[in-house]
């Protein structure tokens, strides 16, 4: 009797195969790039407490208290790609009724701020005013432009954060670059929500609308940090 020959794998059988395996060789190298995330993260808690540490020129407690939505994105770097321009990853945290959400990753690039720093590494801070502002950041690949440009934020912890302002302004914007702290206006640059991180941090695929609005949802410890840094501007 003649031996049979090797029966094929269907495509979609071989296609799990390979998925199977790709999980299983793939693990050490996501567990490693959570390590990037959990360090980025690290990074936006500290320019965080250092910018609400800063005495009399520092971010008014009234906008904090009353902003719909905290961007923090350490080390924007000037010239990071063939063409110029800027870029830095950061993450970005929304008020929910009785929190603040959990952290959402995002990415700026290109654009040009209102202050010329020379090439220097510079820590953003943008304030999302109104529920529009976040819609329109969360549609993804939103750009600083027109009326959607991010305008420079008064300092001052006793400034008057005149409702007039904030109505006006969708976005307001913050920078730090050695020790010195300014409101700054940004056109052109282009800020994303970063699926990768999101992916690599939370260890599966999760909407990043989901990240920003899901009550529920358990407060990673590596985030416990910036959370304590934002919690006494909620119930203001």
């Amino acid at each position: 009797m003649s031996q049979s020959a090797p029966r094929l794998l269907t495509p979609c059988v071989a296609g799990l195969l390979v998925a199977a395996l790709g999980l299983g060789f793939g693990t050490p190298a996501l567990a490693l790039s959570r390590n990037k995330t959990v360090s980025r993260m690290a990074n936006a808690t500290a320019v965080l407490e250092e910018v609400l540490n800063i005495p009399e020129q520092g971010i008014p407690d009234k906008l904090l208290a009353g902003s719909e939505a905290v961007i923090v994105i350490p080390r924007v770097v000037e010239g990071a790609f063939l063409f110029g321009g800027r870029a830095g990853y950061g993450i970005m945290v929304r008020r929910q009724k009785d929190r603040w959400s959990n952290p959402c990753f995002v990415a700026i690039k290109g654009g040009s701020f209102g202050l010329q720093l020379g090439g220097q590494a510079v820590d953003l801070i943008l304030l999302v005013q109104n529920p529009r502002g976040v819609d329109a950041i969360l549609s993804d690949n939103f750009t600083f432009s027109g009326d959607a440009a991010a305008t420079a934020g008064p300092v001052g912890r006793n400034a008057e954060a005149g409702t007039d302002l904030t109505l006006r302004a969708g976005i307001l914007s913050y920078s730090r670059s050695k020790g010195l702290f300014a409101g700054i206006s940004i056109q052109g640059a282009t800020l994303t929500i970063d699926r990768k991180a999101n992916y690599t941090f939370y260890q599966k695929l999760i909407d990043h609308r989901k990240i920003l609005s899901d009550a529920l949802m358990p407060v990673p410890e590596e985030f416990q940090g910036f959370l304590r840094l934002l919690q006494p501007y909620l119930n203001q």
